[in-house]
């Protein structure tokens, strides 16, 4: 296995190099773009946004989307794991308090240039008084965190979902179009064997992946780990598992590498896009956010944004690893009883 991956060149590129392409490209191009819409937490009343009625309502509600909440801990956490971007309450002295999320610097900065903008019209219709409102802005997390946060987990997923399926994929339809299926069947070697053999080598190239995201990420582009980072590597291996599953399932329906190549396409492309890899799904239709719950990558690249960049932990991760394992031993018999040792 290890001898035919390393004789197969571009295979290696694609699977070990190419995505490292993308992490490199959108860690470096992606440091001001993004929506300014934001998800706004509103603990008790404030009165900045109470106040608010009529068009200059309608124009708040344009750019953000404000969830009235009571208990002020809890919100801080979701804020932290990124269900909210911010948190906002009423402090004293007309004091407007905002704790925001910095793993998104986009949505960060905007929801502070939205806030200090509605400020600063309120203080203004208060002409020769002393400043009505004063903002008091921090973000929840340590502030070296950068947009990388975000992207590494989620280029990561997409790099190990890519490795995965296509690896198995297009070794099965070769093995079988090459007949080295056939004598492997007629050679005194058991097919628990050869089964474990693509998965060891799966498992190496995700660990290799991983290994290689990780250093780059944080020795070029400050991505900033967390305490439970370790927990990748559990995520890691169930997701390889998963994902080949899929490719196993493609191969053996396809007759043909080209066959087994469009669909493993028609598989990886929609769900890395559905599932966050590329870019976050807040903004996305309902049935959209919907579709994308079905998708083992989703989950996967929700769980590490937690455990690397998020301060997650075991419980956040094992609920996901329990999840791709059944995923993977769902398809994995589909593909058991598809499977053919030869062309029909």
């Amino acid at each position: 296995m290890l001898l035919s991956m390393k004789r197969d060149r571009t295979a290696t590129f694609f699977i070990l190099l190419f995505p490292l392409v993308f992490l490199v490209f959108f860690g470096t191009v992606t440091k001001g773009a993004g929506s300014p819409h934001a998800k706004v937490a509103q603990v008790g009343a404030v009165k900045l946004f109470d106040s608010m009625q009529g068009g200059d309502r309608a124009g708040l509600d344009t750019v953000l989307t404000i969830t009235r909440t009571d208990d002020e801990s809890a919100t801080l956490e979701k804020v932290r794991k990124g269900d909210f971007d911010a948190m906002i309450e009423q402090g004293p002295d007309g004091r407007v308090e905002l704790r925001f999320s910095a793993s998104d610097a986009v949505r960060a900065g905007a929801v502070q240039g939205i806030l200090n903008s509605v400020i600063q019209s309120a203080n203004q219709k208060a002409t020769g008084q002393p400043p009505a409102y004063v903002l008091d802005a921090q973000q929840v997390e340590d502030k070296s965190l950068k947009p990388i946060q975000f992207l590494t987990p989620g280029l990561l997923g997409w790099a190990i979902a890519t490795g995965a399926v296509f690896g198995a994929s297009l070794t099965l339809v070769g093995w079988r179009k090459s007949k080295v299926l056939r004598r492997l069947r007629l050679a005194p070697v058991s097919a628990g064997a050869v089964i474990c053999s693509r998965i060891v080598v799966s498992l190496m190239t995700a660990f290799l992946q991983t290994t290689v995201f990780l250093v780059v990420a944080t020795s070029f582009f400050g991505l900033k780990l967390t305490g439970n980072w370790w927990l990748i590597i559990p995520l890691v291996a169930c997701a390889t598992l998963a994902f080949m599953s899929i490719g196993l399932l493609a191969g053996s329906v396809a007759k043909t590498e080209e066959a087994a190549n469009g669909i493993s396409q028609i598989i990886v492309l929609p769900m890395s896009f559905l599932s966050g890899s590329f870019f976050p799904l807040d903004d996305a239709p309902a049935w959209l956010k919907t579709v994308s719950e079905v998708m083992p990558l989703k989950h996967l690249v929700t769980a590490s944004q937690s455990v690397l960049t998020r301060g997650g932990g075991v419980m956040d991760a094992l609920p996901t690893m329990g999840g791709l394992l059944l995923f993977a031993a769902v398809l994995t018999g589909i593909a058991w009883k598809l499977f053919k040792w030869e062309d029909a």
